[in-house]
């Protein structure tokens, strides 16, 4: 599965468009992951356990969207767009969603 977040890919042909598909994650962030993000923000410097939490939620959604264009048929997404949201009590949990446009390409 090719994923790009441009809407054509140089050197390829897109010969079908098969609609919009979309992955979903929602995680969350635990209360030491909290607490060290706490100190961070006193001391400063990177929060490494919410970069990784990020990047899970990241990857997973990535993950789920191909899943649901291959369903289609689909060789690849393009149009890819990220969003990142926190929900749940104090944002307490992050959402990644992944959208994009399931196509055929040769």
């Amino acid at each position: 599965m090719i994923l790009s977040t441009t809407p054509t890919f140089e050197g390829k042909h897109i010969t079908s468009y098969l609609g919009v598909v979309t992955g979903e994650t929602i995680i969350g962030a635990n209360i030491l992951r909290d607490i060290f993000a706490g100190i961070r923000d006193i001391v400063g410097g990177r929060a490494a356990s919410y970069e990784e939490v990020l990047r899970e939620a990241r990857e997973a959604s990535l993950k789920e969207m191909g899943e649901r264009a291959a369903q289609r048929g689909a060789n690849a997404v393009v149009g890819i767009d990220l969003d990142y949201e926190t929900v749940g009590n104090g944002g307490s949990m992050l959402m990644v969603t992944a959208s994009g446009t399931a196509v055929i390409v040769e």
